[in-house]
């Protein structure tokens, strides 16, 4: 049995980052217990532990002297990046680790890129407390600038942290090897986007300069290929064969 811990930073008294209308503990809780909800409903084999749950305070010593005395095979500390860049990065201890620390966080990142259409920061070393002093293998991601309009206005999504979660839940199976509950496909179910802006482009193919028809706002379609990647941006395939930008700016994607 896995045992994953779940850290949403900051809460309580320390609101972390603040900005346009956010703060970075609200955002961190929503994401873990995202998280921690589609690992429950997509996959077996585990059990999760959290720092917190609801805006309580907890030092950065409470959080990984809970998560070592647990016994946690790894340790997934969710933060919110601030100091006006743009874009996702995740964070190993820069000092010794072992090869289950890279390969993990390898994954993680990854799956996370899969799902987001933030700028692709990198994969970083720090001298982080909950890296350092946690007895597993951990990491710290940093999910896109609050102080940041482009980047805030996407965190203001509760599709787009439903995103954001689905890359770590995913990475985080991947990592420890989780296997899928049957009947669970790639976000658990059959994907579909809905088109929300007034008009939209779609595609013949993977191309953003090959334009097939204008589709309307409201227009639901069945994907057949799940978000991937397309020069600067990302699309999905429908089944009609045509494909989609994937930005949450003008679909949203969803599942049943």
């Amino acid at each position: 049995m896995a045992k994953i811990y779940l850290d949403p930073g900051h809460g309580g008294t320390d609101p972390g980052a603040v900005a346009n209308g956010l703060q970075e503990k609200v955002l961190t809780l929503k994401i873990a217990l995202k998280t921690r909800d589609i690992l429950n409903r997509d996959y077996e084999g585990h059990s999760i532990r959290m720092s917190r749950t609801s805006d309580t305070t907890r030092s950065l010593s409470q959080r990984t002297n809970d998560a070592n005395s647990w016994g946690a095979d790894y340790f997934v500390s969710i933060h919110i990046n601030a100091g006006g860049g743009t874009g996702y990065e995740d964070y190993i201890y820069n000092g010794s680790v072992s090869n289950n620390t890279i390969t993990y966080r390898d994954k993680l990142h990854a799956e996370v890129m899969k799902q987001v259409d933030f700028r692709n920061r990198g994969k970083k070393r720090a001298n982080f407390h909950v890296l350092r002093q946690s007895s597993m293998p951990a990491v710290l991601t940093e999910n896109g600038f609050i102080d940041t309009t482009a980047d805030a206005n996407k965190l203001k999504s509760d599709a787009y942290l439903d995103r954001i979660a689905l890359g770590h839940a995913n990475g985080i199976a991947q990592a420890l090897g989780l296997k899928r509950k049957s009947g669970s496909g790639g976000s658990g179910k059959q994907g579909y986007v809905e088109v929300i802006t007034p008009s939209l482009w779609t595609y013949n193919t993977a191309n953003w300069d090959d334009k097939a028809v204008i589709v309307n706002e409201g227009e639901v379609f069945t994907v057949a290929r799940d978000k991937f990647k397309v020069g600067n941006g990302h699309m999905y395939q429908l089944k009609s064969g045509l494909y989609i930008t994937a930005s949450t700016q003008y679909v949203r994607y969803y599942t049943k």
